[in-house]
């Protein structure tokens, strides 16, 4: 049995790395029409399948399937281009920029000033976002861009990433052969992705948890798709806060050393120097040596951003403040669950207010030794109440549903698939979206009212406490099961005589 148990598992193990191949291939899946959300939608079920497997395989055979399947999932998601998201391209650019000695906020793409850096892989006449003869720079009074087009999104505004991720950029571009395109930067994020299992495997085991737990990281389609195929910076964000998590949880009975407060807020600063929202962790981390652990981040924060805040002064920003208006979070519009009952006008606020209470909720209640519950609870509110139409944004999710067992909010990471793909169900770009997050938010609801339920039936009705007898001095063996059964499963010892 048991080893029919573990060749199940690896054959799902490989059956998740074909359907990886079938994903990111176009050519495949016409072939056989198969559609975006049907690949997708049996990705997602033989993931279930693996994660429920592999919990019934011995802790060391498992934690080798779990690595070896989530590192080929990786690399059957790198053999094609990215499928989802053009972001990568303005990773490669930025990157490039860098090594041109120039600051990757201070010119846009179409600048006169990078014209020489154009090439015919990132600037081709049939490329999707172009500029138009007679555009002018927008933060530069008189000054015209080079029109053009391109496949770096939105060619004519400054970078939206923070710094830390600028250098990951620009190391990649620093490690890749000429001519490379995407692939580096995918097999980056591909490592990423593999580092974090390893840290999953590891971290769990010290802490005295189960390291299977790793698999809902390790096999998600979402993590597979998004990191060795789309490239997301995020999974760089998301390997900084599993490190920073890891090194600031602990048992409640040992005090968190100052060198370990400083170096979990240092990781956990880099995490939101990366991609801004693992500062979303931050609450759950602040209830041990609180003043070290911000201290630290925020050091590390400054640190990363003071060299180009001198080189490019507020332009550092970046693209940032328009994005968000680009995308309606100024104007409330892009709430799609709280505008199905709020005027789009309330929805920013009460967005923040939801956001306020549940940070002081995590404050007070959330156990030191344990910091990724409260992360999961503030993480997966704010997906919930933003709702975006991202898949990548989940990936941080996934992490924390992995680390603090809750697979329940493991459709977050899925829902933002249906406003992509919804279409082939007849579901608009919006539909898909609330469905999406209205179904993932009430898995949520419903499974955490179920456990709640469970809990209370196995704890019982309280009872009146009874006197212990008095074992009499000629039944030793009565004495000793008695004070066995004292001590916690798994901690017996023998009784002295």
């Amino acid at each position: 049995m048991v080893k029919l148990r573990a060749a199940a598992t690896l054959a799902v193990a490989v059956a998740l790395c074909g359907l990886t191949l079938v994903a990111v291939h176009s050519g495949i899946r016409h072939r056989y029409g198969l559609s975006d959300l049907l690949v997708l939608g049996a990705l997602w079920v033989a993931f279930a399948g693996g994660a429920l497997l592999v919990r019934r395989v011995r802790v060391r055979l498992a934690a080798a399937v779990i690595l070896a399947g989530g590192a080929g999932m990786q690399v059957a998601a790198l053999t094609a281009p990215p499928h989802t998201s053009d972001d990568v391209y303005r990773y490669v650019w930025d990157g490039r920029v860098q090594a041109a000695g120039l600051d990757p906020y201070r010119y846009v793409p179409a600048a006169p000033e990078l014209t020489s850096l154009r090439d015919r892989f990132l600037w081709r006449p049939d490329s999707h976002w172009c500029v138009p003869p007679g555009t002018l720079d927008a933060d530069r009074s008189g000054v015209t861009l080079v029109p053009g087009c391109t496949k770096i999104n939105r060619p004519a505004v400054h970078t939206v990433y923070p710094p830390a991720a600028e250098a990951y950029f620009a190391a990649v571009d620093a490690a890749s052969p000429a001519g490379a395109g995407t692939l580096p930067m995918q097999a980056g994020a591909a490592t990423s992705a593999v580092a974090v299992t390893v840290l999953l495997l590891g971290g769990l085991r010290r802490l005295d948890r189960d390291p299977r737990l790793a698999v809902l990281w390790a096999w998600c389609p979402t993590v597979t798709l998004e990191a060795g195929n789309g490239a997301h910076v995020d999974v760089l964000a998301v390997a900084f806060t599993t490190a920073a998590l890891l090194i600031l949880s602990g048992p409640r009975t040992r005090r968190r050393s100052l060198g370990e407060s400083l170096l979990g807020g240092g990781l956990l600063g880099f995490a939101v120097a990366t991609k801004l929202y693992p500062a979303l962790t931050a609450s759950a981390v602040l209830r041990r040596r609180p003043v070290a652990v911000l201290s630290a981040a925020v050091a590390a924060v400054i640190a990363v951003y003071l060299p180009h805040l001198l080189a490019v002064g507020g332009r550092v920003v970046g693209y940032l403040p328009g994005y968000l208006r680009e995308e309606g979070y100024s104007t409330g519009g892009r709430f799609a669950l709280l505008r199905l009952i709020l005027p789009e006008a309330w929805c920013g606020p009460v967005a923040a207010a939801i956001l306020a209470a549940t940070t002081l909720a995590v404050l007070r209640f959330d156990r030191p030794d344990r910091p990724w519950d409260g992360a999961l609870v503030m993480t997966g509110t704010a997906l919930i109440l933003t709702s975006p139409t991202y898949p990548w944004y989940a990936e941080l999710v996934v992490l924390l549903a992995a680390l603090a067992a809750r697979p329940e909010w493991l459709p977050l990471a899925w829902a933002g698939y249906l406003p992509l793909f919804g279409r082939t169900a007849g579901l608009s770009w919006s539909q898909g979206t609330v469905v999406g997050y209205a179904t993932a938010a009430a898995a949520v609801v419903i499974a955490t009212l179920a456990r709640a339920t469970l809990a209370r039936r196995a704890s019982g009705p309280p009872r009146a406490a009874v006197p212990a007898p008095v074992a009499p001095q000629s039944q030793p063996c009565s004495l000793l099961a008695s004070r066995e059964e004292a001590v916690p499963s798994g901690r017996r010892r023998t009784a002295m005589p």
